[in-house]
C-alpha cells in the first residue's frame, strides 16, 4: 500500500498521517550510549512517508516506553528531535514517554506524523505513464533506520567492535553524527579522529523534506525557476524497509528498470562483503545509497535532476518505468515481483 494514509479534511483539503519507529538500531545506540541521531531516524522515517503522497509535513508527537528514567538519555533524545523537526519544518506538540519495567526491556521509540495535501494534488499513481517516465534516485546518507537486526548479525559473527575505527573511508558528500553529539563533515580526512564502526551505522536518516517541499511548492506554484510543472511529478518513494521493493507500492501495473544505480556506501559493502550476502537480499533489505527516489515526466527529468542534485550532490537518474510491475536491475541480475 501508500506510504501514508489520507483523510478527508474540508473541501479542498486532505489530511495525510502516518507513523513508524527505529527499530532495532536503538540497540545499537544502547551499547554505544549514543542517542544524538536517533531523534532524528524517528522523525525522518515519518516525516519522508508523508512526502511520498505530495504531502507537507506539519507536526510530529514522539513515543518512548523505557524500563527505568534516565535523565540523560532523555535530555539527549530531546535535542535530537529539536534538530530533527527543525530540518523537517514541523512541530513537535507533544509526546509521551511510558516507564514499563516489567513490559520493556531495551529502550524504544515512536513517532506519528501529520501533514496535509490539496484534494487532487495527491501522489497516487495516477499520472503515471509506464514506459515514458524516468525514475530519479537520491543518495541516503547510509543505512538510515532499516535492516539492523542483519547488521547487528553480520557485526556478531564479524567480531567486530562497535568502537573500533571505522576500516572504510567515509565519502566527502556526507556529514555524520559523532557520539558525544558533533556534526563532522568529511570524516574521512581527520586521520586523528577517525569515526569508529558504531558511529557510522548510527549516521542519522536523511531528511528529504527540504528541498522535496520546495519542489513541490514551486512546480504547483509555476514559482520562476521551477524546474518542472506539478503535473510533471509522477510519484515518490522512500527507500525504507524492503529497499528496491519500495517501488512497487505505487501501482500494481507499474515497473521499474534501473540501468544506473546510485553508487553503494562503503559501509554497505563492507556488509556484505563481511556477511557473504547476495546482490538480491542486500538491495531487498538496504537503501544501497538511495535514499529516496522520484518519477518524472520525461521531459521535465533532466531539469529537475539538475535543480535536485544542485541541493542534494550525487542525484542522478537512475532507471525509467515500464508495465512489467516488476523492478529489475540487470547490471546485477536482480529482479523483484512483489513488496518485501
Amino acid at each position: 500500500g501508500g506510504f501514508s494514509g489520507l483523510i478527508e479534511f474540508g473541501d479542498d483539503a486532505l489530511l495525510a498521517l502516518c507513523t513508524d519507529g527505529v527499530g532495532s538500531k536503538l540497540m545499537l545506540a544502547a551499547e554505544m550510549r549514543a542517542y544524538e541521531g536517533v531523534g532524528m531516524d524517528c522523525v525522518a522515517m515519518n516525516v519522508n512517508d508523508l512526502l511520498c503522497v505530495g504531502a507537507e509535513p506539519l507536526a510530529f508527537v514522539d513515543y518512548v516506553a523505557t524500563p527505568r528514567p534516565d535523565p540523560e538519555v532523555h535530555a539527549s533524545l530531546g535535542r535530537s528531535l529539536r534538530r530533527a523537526c527543525d530540518a523537517a519544518r514541523v512541530t513537535l506538540c507533544g509526546g509521551e514517554t511510558a516507564t514499563l519495567p516489567d513490559m520493556v526491556k531495551e529502550l524504544d521509540m515512536s513517532g506519528t506524523a501529520l501533514g496535509w495535501v490539496r484534494r487532487g494534488d495527491q501522489l497516487d499513481g495516477r499520472r503515471v505513464e509506464p514506459g515514458r517516465d524516468v525514475l530519479v534516485g537520491i543518495p541516503s546518507s547510509g543505512t538510515h533506520s532499516n535492516g539492523y537486526s542483519l547488521v547487528r548479525k553480520v557485526l556478531e559473527v564479524a567480531g567486530v567492535s562497535l568502537t573500533e575505527s571505522s576500516p572504510f573511508e567515509a565519502d566527502e558528500h556526507r556529514s555524520f553524527v559523532r557520539a558525544g553529539g558533533p556534526i563532522v563533515r568529511n570524516p574521512s580526512m581527520d586521520q586523528e579522529n577517525l569515526l569508529t564502526i558504531g558511529e557510522v551505522f548510527l549516521n542519522p536518516t536523511h531528511i528529504y523534506v527540504d528541498p522535496i517541499v520546495s519542489l513541490l511548492d514551486a512546480a504547483r506554484e509555476g514559482q520562476p525557476g521551477a524546474p518542472c510543472s506539478y503535473s510533471d511529478i509522477k510519484g515518490m518513494f522512500h527507500i525504507t524497509g524492503g529497499g528496491l521493493t519500495n517501488l512497487l507500492r505505487l501501482r500494481k501495473d507499474l515497473g521499474f528498470r534501473i540501468r544506473e544505480p546510485l553508487p553503494v556506501p562503503p559501509e554497505m559493502v563492507w556488509l556484505q562483503s563481511k556477511g557473504k550476502i547476495t546482490n538480491a537480499e542486500m538491495y531487498r533489505t538496504f537503501n544501497m545509497g538511495m535514499g529516496f527516489a522520484i518519477l518524472l515526466s520525461a521531459e521535465s527529468a533532466n531539469a529537475t535532476t539538475q535543480w535536485l542534485a544542485s541541493r542534494i550532490p550525487g542525484t542522478r537518474i537512475v532507471g525509467e518505468t515500464d508495465s512489467s510491475g516488476r523492478v529489475t536491475v540487470e547490471s546485477l541480475g536482480i529482479e523483484y515481483g512483489e513488496y518485501a
